[in-house]
């Protein structure tokens, strides 16, 4: 009997041993791995199954990651995936900017198996963390934390899950402020590098969305929540 951990994840890379490699170590830790050879592929087989992590390769055919990314968070009748990207040493640019389509991290390549397993069960744990239900009214905005989602004057907003988080770090203690380590090891965690830049492209990503009134920048210190 299959040993399904009850998770399925997506990988769409458009080079045949990545695919090979990453589904291999995948399956044999029990998940329950689809994969695809392009960008358009991805979209179509998100929409079927509904992973719960997608691995997404930035360079790729017919559509390429960022574009995945952007079309997926946009859509608003999908159970909202975790994203990552597949991104070489030298492709800094490709972080930022799968940052700002709403990926949630990102995995350098090559990799090992023990790293990539390891990864993986860093971001699924993110799915596992349970919060109650409860909105959060604040004057025009609404929080929704069962369904990762904002009300802004009445208009819904599907938020990708880092600035998600993030928002919901903010607005859990309006008023305080919090500094840029708190920030990284609250939302990202001990196990996942990021820089700092992390964090500025999901505040000006979420002041997109909500305009500047609810999130401030205190100088040299970090960022607060104001109602």
């Amino acid at each position: 009997m299959e040993n399904y951990k009850g998770h399925t994840i997506l990988i769409v890379d458009d080079e045949p041993d990545i695919l090979e490699f990453l589904s291999y170590n995948l399956k044999k830790e029990g998940y329950k791995v689809f994969t695809a050879a392009n960008g358009e592929e991805g979209v179509l087989l998100t929409q079927q199954i509904q992973p719960s992590l997608i691995i997404l390769d930035v360079m790729m055919p017919k559509m390429d990651g960022i574009e995945v990314c952007q079309v997926i968070r946009k859509d608003l009748h999908l159970n909202q995936p975790i994203i990552t990207f597949l991104t070489s040493r030298a492709e800094d640019y490709a972080q930022i900017a799968g940052f700002e389509a709403g990926a949630d991290d990102y995995i350098t390549k090559p990799i090992r198996p023990r790293l990539l397993l390891s990864k993986v069960e860093s971001l699924l744990r993110r799915l596992n963390k349970s919060t109650p239900h409860n909105p959060t009214p604040s004057n025009n905005l609404v929080i929704d934390r069962e369904k990762f989602s904002i009300q802004l004057e009445g208009k819904k907003i599907i938020l990708p899950k880092k600035e998600f988080e993030l928002l919901e770090l903010l607005s859990s203690r309006p008023g305080k402020v919090f500094n840029r380590d708190q920030i990284l090891s609250i939302v990202w965690g001990n196990d996942t590098i990021v820089g700092e830049r992390t964090i500025d492209v999901h505040i000006r990503k979420l002041r997109e969305k909500l305009g500047d009134a609810y999130i401030r920048t205190v100088k040299g210190v970090g960022y607060t929540f104001s109602e």
